[in-house]
C-alpha cells in the first residue's frame, strides 16, 4: 500500500468525495426545509389573522342585522309602516275575534315496553 495520495486508488477518492457531496445536499436540503417551513407558518399565521378579523366582521354584522330584524318586527314599526304605506289596516273589532277553548286531551296509556318491541316480518313462504 502507498502512503502518499498520489498513489492511492481513484476509488477511495472518489468515495471521500461522494461522502462529502451528499453531506453536503443533506445539510443544504435541511436548511432548505427549515426556511420553507419557517415560511409556511408565517404565512398560515396571516391567514389565521385574517380570517380571524373576517369572523369578527361577521359576527358584528350578524348582531347589528338581528337588531334590525328585531326593531323592523316590532308592533309599533309594523303599525308605522302600515300607516306609511297606507293599507287601510286598523286593529280588529272584538266582534271579528273569535276565541278558541282547548281542551286537554287525556293520553292513551301504554306502556314503555310496547314503544321498544319490534314486530318481525314473518319469513315463513
Amino acid at each position: 500500500m502507498a502512503k502518499n495520495r498520489k498513489n492511492q486508488p481513484v476509488t477511495s477518492q472518489f468515495g471521500l468525495a461522494l461522502k462529502v457531496v451528499l453531506a453536503c445536499i443533506v445539510i443544504g436540503g435541511a436548511a432548505v426545509g427549515f426556511v420553507w417551513q419557517k415560511n409556511e407558518i408565517y404565512r398560515l399565521g396571516q391567514q389565521i389573522r385574517l380570517h380571524e378579523t373576517k369572523l369578527l366582521q361577521l359576527q358584528a354584522d350578524n348582531k347589528r342585522l338581528g337588531e334590525q330584524i328585531m326593531i323592523l318586527h316590532s308592533p309599533v314599526m309594523l303599525d308605522r309602516r302600515a300607516k306609511e304605506l297606507n293599507l287601510g289596516l286598523a286593529p280588529a273589532s272584538p266582534f271579528q275575534v273569535v276565541h278558541l277553548v282547548e281542551t286537554p286531551v287525556a293520553p292513551e296509556r301504554k306502556s314503555a315496553r310496547q314503544f321498544a318491541q319490534r314486530q318481525r316480518p314473518d319469513l315463513t313462504p
